[in-house]
């Protein structure tokens, strides 16, 4: 158990996987907290968690337009936000060819900018009150790619960046900023939660088909437990310097781990070409 004084979250995606896992581990610890969800049956569901303590809000957050009064809303029934938890989220699979431009806007929508509507709707508050703690759910594809998830990796890169970002900008304001960035984890990610574009073009089959029937077939058998990254995510918001960018899961920081050491080597393979641009 962790010993702290009781906080109010608002975490986004509340009703299922990483949502819900940090919100029953929140209320179960003594916390106050705030769940936006989509549905009136989930709000009620939502509530079920923690009567009294659990509050349920109905919200799309990429609706930007309702963002500012429900966390206006929410700051009245359940007090000053200490913890926005930007969860919300889902993964846009397709080759990039074979997908539309309005799949890449809804993708971006969701994961970049309802998040960041809703850090710029509690960060008023958190900087008058100089306190505050955002963290925004990203993923192992934010710093990793593998084909037939470009939009979902772009949208998960973006959010890395406008992370550490806004940390360097809110750091001396008392507010911190992380960036929670899991690998596999046993949630629905890549069942309910993903949206797929049709397959149309036959010169990606051999490479793209193995791909998908693997994350369909490892869906519900990945080995990260979310109930320990809910227990990490705890441990972060007490954190006086918590990191910016926490990798979750033995396969993300091996992942992430090999792909700056191709970065490191593909500078130092073009290192002279990358300085031979400068005036001379």
């Amino acid at each position: 158990m962790i010993n702290a004084a009781p906080k109010s979250f608002l975490i986004t995606g509340a009703n299922s996987g990483f949502g819900r896992a940090f919100a029953e581990a929140a209320l179960a610890e003594g916390h106050n907290v705030a769940g936006a969800v989509r549905t009136e049956e989930a709000r009620l569901a939502f509530e079920a968690f923690g009567p009294g303590r659990a509050h349920g809000v109905i919200l799309d957050v990429a609706d930007f337009g309702r963002v500012d009064a429900v966390v206006a809303d929410v700051e009245r029934a359940i007090g000053p936000i200490d913890v926005l938890v930007n969860n919300a989220g889902y993964g846009q699979e397709g080759i990039l060819e074979e997908s539309s431009l309005d799949e890449l806007r809804r993708q971006f929508d969701v994961n970049v900018f309802g998040a960041v509507a809703l850090m710029k709707a509690v960060l008023p508050r958190m900087r008058a009150r100089r306190s505050g703690r955002i963290i925004n759910v990203t993923s192992m594809g934010g710093f990793i790619t593998m084909p037939g998830i470009a939009y979902y990796c772009g949208s998960k890169f973006a959010l890395e960046g406008i992370s550490e970002a806004l940390a360097k900008e809110t750091r001396h304001l008392g507010i911190r900023v992380t960036a929670l960035a899991p690998g596999s984890f046993r949630t629905d990610w890549a069942g309910r939660s993903m949206v797929r574009s049709p397959r149309s073009i036959t010169d990606y089959d051999s490479l793209f088909e193995p791909i998908r029937r693997a994350r369909e077939e490892k869906s519900g058998r990945q080995v990260g437990d979310p109930e320990k990254a809910a227990r990490v995510l705890l441990r972060i918001v007490e954190e006086e310097d918590p990191p910016v960018h926490l990798l979750l899961g033995n396969d993300a920081v091996d992942l992430v781990r090999a792909k700056v050491e191709e970065l490191s080597e593909e500078i130092r393979k073009w290192e002279a070409v990358s300085r031979s641009t400068d005036f001379s």
